[in-house]
């Protein structure tokens, strides 16, 4: 096995990259045609759209990949957590109603819109998480490229059905409201914490593509042990990230929603408006 190296050439298997090309051009042309109808998407969220792409190229083509898949089990953390947290919450975060609609068209992705339901996108996240981890799962998606590919997919795919809920792209089910999401979001932490801590408090490797002499230094338990810190130091986080947002978005919807009751609106009214952000909608401010 060579020395591991962080100049290791980039790489562009195209089970990795087509996939990310045609979204990527997908997305630049229903953007395109939006601006034109006078219906620009926010430069927030298309910013937030090409970061998600940037982090999935990262995660797939750089050395994070090679040095994942030979050498190290942090570096293939490090590329889970891209693929499977950061990137789909960027990528969720860059979509909108008006992007999604073509597709939204079609009648069988509108009866899979039920798996972005908060209580079957957690469960759905979990096991994902936890099956691929699997060690015979794991090492088979080492050693076979298709296997790896779909491993890539359902990572990717699960967190982007995971974090849909709370950033709401499409609209959430009533009930899930910023208090809600916030104990959502204590519950997708919690779910990770258990495995990370798995890992952080091994003495011995669980995989068998990582039982190997030390590399840069590295015992391969200690190796499990660094990739349970990565995990669980990208997940603090973002968790303290999310939760700030979630705070001040409820502070200051009681707000907005103080101000409307004052005007004497109707109550039930002021809560769907004040739930979906549309408070403008009736004569005030959010």
């Amino acid at each position: 096995m060579d020395a591991p190296s962080l100049l290791t050439p980039w790489t562009f298997e195209p089970l990795q990259v087509v996939p990310t090309v045609i979204v990527a051009l997908l997305y630049l042309r229903r953007s395109r045609t939006l601006a034109r109808e006078g219906r620009p998407v926010p430069g927030w969220r298309r910013a937030s759209f090409w970061t998600g792409i940037a982090l999935v190229v990262l995660a797939l083509n750089s050395p994070i990949d090679a040095l994942g898949e030979e050498h190290f089990f942090f570096m293939h953390m490090t590329q889970h957590v891209l693929l499977g947290d950061l990137a789909p919450l960027c990528f969720v975060a860059g979509m909108t109603g008006q992007i999604l609609r073509p597709v939204l068209a079609w009648s069988v992705v509108e009866k899979l819109r039920v798996l972005a339901h908060p209580l079957i996108a957690i469960p759905l996240w979990a096991a994902d998480l936890y099956i691929w981890h699997i060690p015979y799962l794991y090492d088979a998606a080492l050693h076979h490229t298709a296997i790896h590919a779909f491993e890539h997919f359902c990572f990717f795919t699960f967190g982007c059905l995971m974090w849909e809920p709370v950033v709401e792209t499409l609209p959430a089910p009533a009930w899930f409201g910023t208090g809600p999401k916030i104990a959502y979001i204590f519950a997708v932490r919690l779910i990770e914490t258990i495995l990370g801590n798995i890992f952080i408090w091994s003495n011995t490797a669980f995989y068998g593509v990582y039982r190997h002499a030390p590399e840069w230094g590295i015992t391969p338990a200690h190796d499990l042990n660094l990739g349970g810190i990565v995990m669980m130091a990208e997940g603090s986080l973002v968790t303290l990230a999310a939760l700030v947002w979630l705070f001040l978005r409820m502070a200051s919807e009681g707000e907005t929603r103080q101000r409307l009751l004052e005007q004497g609106l109707d109550p039930r009214q002021v809560k769907r408006a004040v739930r979906y952000g549309r408070a403008e909608d009736l004569g005030a401010p959010r």
